[in-house]
């Protein structure tokens, strides 16, 4: 059983069914890690949420356990990894629209530049091979060099991570499909704040343009690069 089977009732079953969707697409033969957010702010501190305004909370903390197996694995294999990090400046300048959404959070706990909360989790090391990027907008494509160091390492498949799933996984995920890439979802390595919104997405992803799929499978794919 899914995550999402309980938000399905007959009638969405046979919709499924009559179209044919959720097939497997599978890896591809060029894989690269895309670790999005993984930042202090998204996942706060145990005991300490309510002091980080976007913190996704102890699952967030939980998915990046999952996360740096996944990056591990990776960087043993000399699979590379991009991290992004979502950051703001501090005038709020550079929110665009976004900033009719959302206030400008004043704090050392949000994704401010400069801030604590911009920062890695410290669960994270990016090696010597990686690259660190900053983003302005939910995907980790939108306004960056990314899919440029994509083709010119040749890379078929994204295995994406990080957070939120609602948010920047989707809008990465659907952007990847769209330039042809295999997008791979390590369900326990991707996180958000609202588990139906997490649930939800993981299935629109599978459904149509990624293959949700567990850690253990990822970790025993990159395993088979190792040097």
């Amino acid at each position: 059983m899914t995550l999402w089977d309980s938000y399905l009732n007959e009638q969405d079953r046979a919709v499924l069914a009559r179209g044919k969707f959720g097939r497997r697409m599978g890896f591809g033969v060029k894989p690269a890690i895309l670790v999005i957010d993984a930042q202090k702010y998204m996942v706060g501190v145990a005991g300490q949420d309510q002091a980080w305004p976007s913190s996704c909370g102890e699952v967030g903390r939980t998915a990046v356990g999952q996360i740096s197996k996944v990056v591990h694995a990776a960087q043993l294999a000399q699979v590379p990894c991009f991290f992004t990090l979502f950051e703001i400046d501090r005038s709020g300048n550079d929110m665009g629209l976004y900033r009719n959404k959302r206030d400008l959070l004043q704090s050392e706990h949000w994704c401010l530049t400069g801030s604590v909360g911009a920062e890695l989790v410290e669960q994270l090391t990016p090696s010597a091979r990686d690259i660190v990027f900053v983003k302005k907008k939910p995907s980790g494509f939108h306004g960056t060099p990314l899919l440029g160091y994509l083709n010119e390492r040749g890379i078929d498949t994204v295995i994406i991570v990080g957070g939120a799933t609602s948010n920047c996984i989707r809008a990465t995920v659907f952007d990847a499909a769209s330039y042809n890439l295999r997008a791979i979802v390590p369900e326990e390595a991707v996180f958000d704040r609202i588990p139906v919104s997490h649930a939800i997405s993981l299935f629109d992803m599978d459904r149509q343009f990624a293959d949700v799929t567990s850690v253990v499978e990822v970790v025993q794919y990159l395993s088979t690069f190792k040097k």
